[in-house]
């Protein structure tokens, strides 16, 4: 069968299959099949399929029909403009969690330390301070982590997370983009057993009411980590549990991030009572997504 009508008849498929952007999936899948970008088999409709490719297709699309998500098909994922490996062990990152990383890097950057170089001339050179310590609870693939060691350079970036399988992907993704010497993994309950004194703690934590499951997206509640998703009746058990401990392990001044739902925004609003700066920041589309809160000088 010739690339065109591969195509088209998987788009044709994955429409009867009521499978969300069936266009979208169809050539994300083929490319992964092949190997190629969007632009080669445009210019090569004619091309046809091998034995093996059209058999490698058919299963990836089967796949994709039964509600696997196509990250888990393809095992890999794009965040803050970096490829994650991803597989069913951990949480498939979602463009929405990168506002955790632009509150981090906007918190940070305000916190800048003024500093000049020798006898230099001219405008003042500002630096990220080069001893802030951070860690991402419950890192899943390690997207915040390693994005974050990205932007901050200099800092001591640590990773935790319960599950020893998703650690294992976190540390091959921290290899693929030559960070294993930033980020030290741990294997922990949330912050269990860490030095404290840290200048952030940053988490896209569970989140998700049980009362709330028949709201989840039928390939989330199928195939991610239930784990990661749902962290009880109420959906605020964890995040009860993780201000607990981000109270007595940030150092005085220091800020706890955390990616939140509209569901339970009032809720954490009221659990940082008696913290600084709370403030909740909405997506684009206008849902409250992250919270932000500063631990009181004193």
């Amino acid at each position: 069968m010739q690339l065109k009508e591969s195509l088209t008849s998987a788009i044709a498929r994955l429409t009867a299959e009521n499978v969300p952007s069936p266009h979208m999936n169809a050539e994300l899948l083929l490319m992964f099949t092949l190997g190629c970008d969007r632009a080669y088999f445009y210019a090569h409709p004619e091309r046809a399929l091998t034995a093996d490719e059209q058999s490698r297709y058919e299963s990836a699309l089967a796949e994709r029909a039964r509600g696997v998500p196509a990250q888990y098909i393809t095992g890999h994922q794009e965040f803050w403009g970096m490829d994650f490996i991803v597989s069913p062990a951990v949480l498939i990152p979602r463009p929405e969690t990168e506002h955790v990383i632009e509150t981090v890097r906007e918190l940070e950057t305000s916190d800048l330390r003024p500093q000049t170089s020798g006898k230099t001339r001219g405008p003042e050179v500002r630096r990220l301070r080069s001893d802030v310590r951070v860690v991402d609870v419950g890192t899943g693939s390690g997207c915040i982590a390693l994005a974050l060691g990205r932007e901050l350079p200099d800092a001591e970036i640590h990773a935790t997370d319960i599950s020893a399988a998703a650690l294992e992907i976190a540390r091959a993704n921290a290899a693929r983009h030559q960070l294993e010497n930033r980020i030290q993994f741990h294997q922990t309950d949330l912050i269990e057993g860490l030095k404290p004194d840290f200048d952030f703690i940053v988490s896209n934590p569970p989140y998700v009411g049980e009362s709330e499951e028949d709201q989840v997206q039928l390939e989330v509640r199928k195939f991610e980590p239930r784990v990661a998703v749902f962290a009880g009746p109420s959906g605020i058990e964890v995040i009860i549990r993780l201000i607990s401990q981000a109270q007595a392990a940030l150092r005085p001044g220091g800020w706890l991030v955390m990616e939140i739902s509209g569901t339970i925004a009032n809720e954490v609003s009221r659990l940082l009572k008696g913290w600084e700066e709370v403030r909740i920041t909405s997506d684009l589309q206008g849902i409250p997504r992250v919270a932000r809160a500063r631990k009181p000088q004193r």
